[in-house]
């Protein structure tokens, strides 16, 4: 017999309550209410295996690299002391509440503190002048630290180590310099030259690539064009050991790719002196165009794929040869030694292909994948991508805000867990004899490599959609069709080239070589022909990519049904991606190119200055199919010696003034007048001059009222290293309104019809 205040058991089971009298009990209870419960303790049990050891170290690169975004957000420069400092603190911190439950919470913050730090201690570090107006003619000279060929003209950069300018004060550290191809000078040979600068590239649109951080990081100051003939002369003093390696590396890529000429010519050539060196301008356009748009670009890229396929053919052709000396297979750890020949090669080929960012994070990551073999440590897991991260971010923190990075460790974060957790579930248990058999003729084989291209192209989507405003529809279908060859045939190839070329033997692995770059071309130009083949997408600016990275990380990180969040998140960023409106009129830092939507919702264009570059980036921006050549972009413009007018979708006309004897005219008949002058106080109109876009750069009007809200590339009061504020610019708020007109004043004289009838 039960007693009193004992809950009343009923077939086994406890309970509270009588079964069947829960509703009377006090109120109304509704119902499901029993779930509630039950989904809380679930949700509790799903964070807490997420927490669980060993599954927070994968989340420290990425409050590292939130800190690191925050830091190229910031208006001004921080002070290095105080953000040094701060991060010291907060790393004390968290290591005193190791035993704690905020420890999470802790490290979290204290990794974001170091990310900040660290980017500004490497700009405080590389911190050099940056030119802020052009220079039309200087005396420059110095030595050659690298060099581009190009399809049309060549490139070098030119460190800088004496210059003459009208003005004195102007003193830079590189340069870089385009001159007719064929005329770049060696690597390492010091030379002088007159020059025109030029500024760094500002970005060509508000939320547009900055151009000029990119150049700032690699210490680059001014970029320009050489003027007349180019001396090469003996040094005032050694070009230190830093030139003599660059330019024995140069030698090195040069020599390779005459080997590689002397079998292959035209895009064959290219192609394969890009896979191998890392030289990838001399492609044309055509071939390069159908290679991104079939998705196929990353091949011309030196990244993870690349630097896995050397390492792999290295490391089993080196395990193959140890393994036929029976003394070795048996008594040595051959498998490490393989991995330390890969990690050799894979040393050497970061040296031959130039270093970038890109190649940089796949040889940390395939370092560290080599590194666990030989310490007989598990190899392809979420720890190792974070150390590779962490060391990528620590060594070059500007690499997060470059698009290659990005789409790379998108890439290599949905391939892994595409191992550590879709692999285990797929293949766990192949016990039909079906399945067998499909095995065994390469089903799963082709089935992984499907779904490896699938999962790496949707994570990168979102950072091509962002950079290049396109999407790869038919991406997994090119890369299924081309990269067996490539990895089978291609890269072996080049590699064994190499290995033959010393011995003159080296002709017939290019052709071979050559054979495979004929397929892969074809492949790309099939895909890019395909229709749809292009997605165009609208900018959508960085907080819907902010969200679907959340989303990707989420989806890549969380081993519970949490992960399915990301989903959400990532469906989120879409919509809201899709959602953003695009500016109603698009202007030219120089003043000089103007886009206007007119009523057919498409862009219209008022050029005096054909940068076809520019009006590429626009049109891509706008999700717009039209290229520069396209004769719809001069629709509704109407042009004279004096300027162009055309008119927006409401039917009021932005003008864009040449001459100062129109600005009277446009000011009185346009709502907006944009000239590269300085425009007259009186204007009636809204007004975008000179002044202005000095000061804030290349805008976007997005019509508000009968003004306009206004994106500048130079946000207001923004003054970093490689932007630097121009001294005397005024400020400018973020809107154009239309100008009140000025109240008129009584005319007290009375008429002389008045006056005489008073007489």
């Amino acid at each position: 017999m039960a007693e009193p205040g004992r809950p009343v058991r009923s077939q086994g089971v406890a309970g509270t309550w009588p079964v069947g009298r829960a509703a009377s009990a006090g109120g109304f209870v509704p119902a499901g209410f029993g779930i509630w419960p039950a989904l809380v303790e679930t949700l509790r049990q799903w964070v807490h295996a997420e927490a669980g050891a060993g599954r927070l170290f994968p989340w420290v690169p990425i409050a590292f690299g939130c800190g690191i975004a925050l830091y190229f957000a910031a208006d001004h420069e921080p002070v290095l002391s105080v953000v040094a400092a701060t991060a010291v603190a907060l790393t004390l911190g968290a290591v005193l509440l190791r035993r704690s439950r905020l420890f999470a919470p802790a490290i979290m913050i204290a990794a974001a503190a170091a990310g900040f730090a660290m980017a500004t201690w490497k700009t405080a570090r590389i911190d050099h002048t940056v030119l802020t107006k052009p220079l039309y003619s200087v005396s420059v000279s110095g030595f050659v630290e690298t060099r581009d060929i190009r399809e049309r003209t060549d490139r070098f950069v030119l460190r800088v180590t004496a210059m003459e300018t009208q003005r004195g004060d102007v003193r830079l550290e590189r340069v870089r310099l385009s001159v007719r191809k064929g005329t770049a000078p060696e690597v390492g040979s010091f030379v002088q030259l007159k020059a025109r600068l030029m500024p760094p590239l500002s970005p060509l649109r508000p939320g547009s690539y900055d151009f000029s951080r990119d150049m700032f990081f690699q210490g680059i100051g001014a970029s320009g064009f050489a003027m007349g003939a180019i001396t090469v002369a003996a040094p005032p003093e050694t070009g230190g050991i830093r030139l003599r390696y660059a330019a024995m590396m140069q030698g090195l890529r040069d020599a390779i790719d005459a080997r590689i000429r002397a079998t292959l010519d035209g895009d064959n050539r290219a192609i394969a002196t890009a896979l191998l060196t890392g030289r990838r301008d001399a492609i044309t356009t055509p071939v390069n165009d159908a290679m991104f748009i079939s998705g196929l670009g990353h091949v011309l890229s030196i990244s993870g794929y690349h630097m896995a396929v050397v390492a792999g053919v290295v490391f089993f052709a080196v395990r193959a040869l140890l393994a036929l000396i029976p003394g070795l297979a048996v008594g040595f750890p051959i498998k490490k030694w393989s991995a330390a020949a890969a990690l050799f090669a894979a040393a050497f080929y970061l040296l031959l292909s130039g270093a970038e960012v890109a190649t940089q994070r796949s040889f940390f990551m395939t370092a560290v994948v080599l590194i666990a073999v030989m310490v007989d440590r598990r190899a392809i897991t979420f720890r190792t991508l974070a150390v590779a991260a962490l060391i990528v971010l620590a060594v070059a923190p500007e690499a997060l805000v470059h698009p290659s990075c990005l789409m790379s460790f998108a890439a290599t974060l949905g391939l892994v867990a595409l191992v550590q957790i879709g692999m285990p579930n797929l293949f766990a248990s192949p016990d039909h004899s079906a399945t067998a058999r499909i095995a065994m003729w390469g089903g799963r084989e082709i089935a992984m490599l499907f779904m490896a291209s699938m999962i790496a192209g949707l994570a990168t989507t979102p950072y091509a959609a962002f950079h290049f405003h396109r999407v790869t529809p038919f991406g997994v279908l090119a890369n299924l069709g081309a990269m067996p060859v490539v990895s089978a045939l291609v890269m072996p190839a080049g590699l064994l080239g190499l290995l033959a070329a010393p011995f003159g033997l080296d002709g017939v692995f290019w052709w071979l070589m050559g054979i495979g770059i004929d397929w892969m071309v074809a492949v790309s130009r099939w895909v890019a022909a395909l229709p749809g083949a292009v997605g165009h997408i609208g900018a959508f600016g960085t907080a819907p990519l902010i969200a679907a990275s959340l989303g990707l990380i989420l989806m890549g990180l969380l081993r519970t049904p949490l992960r399915w969040s990301g989903a959400l998140v990532l469906f989120v960023a879409i919509v809201w991606g899709l959602s953003v409106r695009q500016p109603d009129i698009l202007i030219a830092g120089d003043g000089q190119n103007v886009a206007v939507r007119g009523r057919d919702g498409q862009l219209h264009l008022i050029r005096t200055s054909k940068d076809n570059f520019l009006l590429k980036e626009w049109l891509a921006a706008d999700a717009d199919p039209r290229d520069a050549g396209s004769a719809s972009l001069a629709n509704d413009v109407s042009c004279d010696d004096s300027g162009c007018v055309t008119p927006l979708a409401d039917g009021r006309l932005v003008a864009l003034a040449l001459r100062i004897d129109a600005l009277a005219d446009d000011c009185s008949r346009a709502a907006l007048v944009v000239t590269a002058r300085p425009a007259p106080p009186d204007c009636a109109a809204m007004v975008v001059d000179r002044p202005r876009l000095a000061s804030q750069g290349g805008l976007a009007l997005t019509r508000r009222g009968d003004g306009f809200a206004v994106q500048a590339v130079k946000a207001r009061g923004a003054d970093r290293p490689w932007s630097p504020v121009i001294p005397g610019a005024a400020d400018y708020d973020g809107s154009l309104a239309p100008k009140t007109a000025a109240p008129r004043s009584n005319d007290a004289t009375p008429s002389e019809t008045d006056l005489q009838a008073e007489d």
